[in-house]
């Protein structure tokens, strides 16, 4: 198994360390320009490290999703993870009818993670890290 830094795993996915700004999950591999434009930040700041994961470090939504919709899907995903096999599990069933795809870059005791779900047009994107 190949190992990374933790500067490294950040660099892969794109995404800042803990209480980063939330923009950045709207644009990356796979969305496209037009995805990026359209994608709306969702406020988690005080709610971080209270919707699952160690810490939610971003959270957006597109094509008509709404952000109280996305902290359910993002608590969904969490506790179909923990089913399928604790912190280090991954879920591979519908959440709230949304097909999710994450994509997983750490180390050790920690990875992070970028989760894309989408339901028809709707799109929630977020990120997360995880301490193992």
């Amino acid at each position: 198994m190949r190992r990374y830094t933790m500067a490294a795993a950040i660099a892969v996915l794109g995404i800042s360390p803990i209480g980063a700004g939330l923009a950045q999950a709207g644009a990356g591999a796979g969305a496209g320009a037009a995805a990026a434009a359209t994608a709306t930040p969702c406020n988690i700041r005080s709610q971080a490290q209270s919707l699952g994961p160690s810490y939610v470090t971003s959270l957006t939504v597109a094509g008509g999703a709404g952000c109280a919709e996305a902290r359910a899907v993002v608590r969904g995903y969490y506790r179909c993870r923990i089913r399928a096999g604790g912190v280090r599990g991954r879920c591979h069933v519908a959440v709230l009818g949304f097909r999710c795809a994450e994509q997983r870059m750490g180390i050790s005791v920690q990875f992070n993670a970028r989760v894309t779900c989408t339901r028809g047009r709707r799109r929630i994107v977020h990120t997360y890290t995880q301490n193992t």
